[in-house]
């Protein structure tokens, strides 16, 4: 999201229970949650626009590569585009309390 208008957020959200992407689940991905909130607002998923995922080479030297995260970019039943990501191997304590994240929001 390149856009004008799109700015940086960085911060965990929480799926509403209930409301996980089962389909993707079965592929093997994380259960994009269809709702979830955000600084004590609901948001709610009407389009997937684009899906992707970020590799990182292994620490140890081994040439092995790792999943790290799911990426994805929605747009919301409200029109906002968001770029959500799921941490896939928490490094930290708040990535090991918070696997979702909102990192970018550009607002209609």
């Amino acid at each position: 999201m390149s856009e004008s208008g799109t700015r940086f957020v960085g911060e965990p959200i929480e799926p509403v229970a209930g409301t996980v992407d089962v389909v993707r689940m079965a592929a093997g991905e994380p259960g994009l949650p269809q709702r979830f909130v955000w600084r004590d607002q609901q948001h709610e998923v009407a389009e997937v626009l684009e899906t992707g995922k970020r590799y990182s080479d292994c620490t140890h030297g081994s040439g092995e590569r790792y999943l790290r995260k799911h990426v994805y970019r929605i747009r919301t039943t409200a029109g906002d585009e968001m770029k959500l990501s799921f941490v896939r191997q928490p490094r930290s304590a708040s990535e090991r309390r918070h696997r979702w994240w909102l990192q970018a929001i550009t607002r209609r």
